[in-house]
């Protein structure tokens, strides 16, 4: 396995300095937002599609520090009902470029319809009940995700490269149940997981449950932590709209890596174990969106703590034969 980092979490910094921030960390990867939730402040999507000079600069920077280009992140809500098409736009330009780059992977969320045709806005639904609720699951499903996810799973098979949705909160697809409906529908041989842990853990996945459920379709990994804040989860629950910039009132964070869990590295060491029982040997991407902690430490934070539990070479042993 290999460690990398998504740009973003620097987003305050020029690319240049991202990339030599990455090399002095000894990280071996860069995951680059092109734009939709990000303001792609490291990529020009524009000209990554349509020049191949810019792609030649783009890959050339990223080369000179010894680093890979691991992936591009085009999250967003494609199957929004009304900024929809011009966020696909954006998932349709990333897969183009990441294919003209030979980046085997573009992340991506699986987007959130409304809950019926004539809805202006996306309608997460978390339970069964009221019975309209499964009227709308359906709708949302059967009129508009899998026939859009079709599509895109040609779209992205024709261009050589897979698409790794990342569960989430706010999107159709949270929970491993929904992702695998995703997966078996679309095909699994373009289609599979961004495994981002952090979504789940503040939902009450187990993560190692999860790791081992998804096991193969597991294409591509984020690095970031959830510390759950008992003083408020304990009276609310884990639904939470309290703003992230407010983390002292919330019942959950992000934060960085070793901070969300009473065995702080232990969990993250069981993390890696787990991805390697079941075959992953990708990258894990350091993301940062700790609110209480700089970018820069708290990426270095993670990058230390990873370095300490990452498996890196291949396993070798077997019984004696006896």
């Amino acid at each position: 396995m290999k460690i990398g980092l998504i740009t973003d979490s620097v987003s305050h910094l020029p690319f240049t300095e991202v990339l030599d921030l990455a090399q002095r960390l000894g990280l071996s990867s860069v995951e680059v937002a092109t734009g939709n939730w990000s303001t792609a402040p490291h990529a020009d999507l524009a000209a990554l599609v349509r020049s191949s000079a810019a792609r030649e600069e783009f890959l050339g920077q990223i080369a000179a520090r010894d680093v890979t280009l691991s992936a591009l992140n085009a999250n967003g809500n494609q199957l929004h009902p009304v900024t929809g098409p011009e966020h696909d736009r954006v998932v349709r330009d990333t897969i183009r470029a990441a294919a003209a780059m030979d980046v085997p992977t573009v992340v991506l969320m699986s987007g959130l319809p409304g809950g019926g045709p004539d809805d202006r806005t996306s309608n997460w639904i978390t339970t069964a009940w009221p019975p309209e609720n499964i009227t709308a699951l359906t709708y949302q499903w059967e009129q508009v995700a899998l026939p859009y996810w079709t599509e895109l799973a040609a779209f992205a098979r024709d261009h050589g490269v897979r698409l790794a949705v990342e569960a989430c909160g706010s999107q159709l697809v949270h929970t491993v149940s929904s992702l695998q409906r995703l997966i078996d529908h679309a095909g699994s041989d373009v289609v599979g997981a961004n495994l981002d842990p952090s979504h789940l853990m503040w939902m009450g996945a187990d993560i190692p449950s999860v790791i081992r459920a998804l096991g193969p379709s597991i294409f591509h990994v984020h690095a970031k932590d959830v510390r759950i804040n008992p003083w408020a989860a304990a009276t609310d629950g884990l639904l939470d709209t309290v703003p992230i910039t407010t983390p002292h009132r919330r019942a959950w964070n992000y934060v960085t890596l070793g901070l969300g869990h009473a065995d702080g590295s232990s969990f993250w060491a069981d993390f890696v174990y787990q991805l390697r029982a079941v075959g992953y040997e990708g990258t894990l991407n350091i993301e940062h969106e700790d609110a209480l902690v700089s970018a820069a430490e708290g990426v270095t934070r993670a990058a230390t703590l990873l370095k300490d539990v990452l498996l890196v070479d291949a396993p070798d042993w077997t019984p004696a034969a006896i």
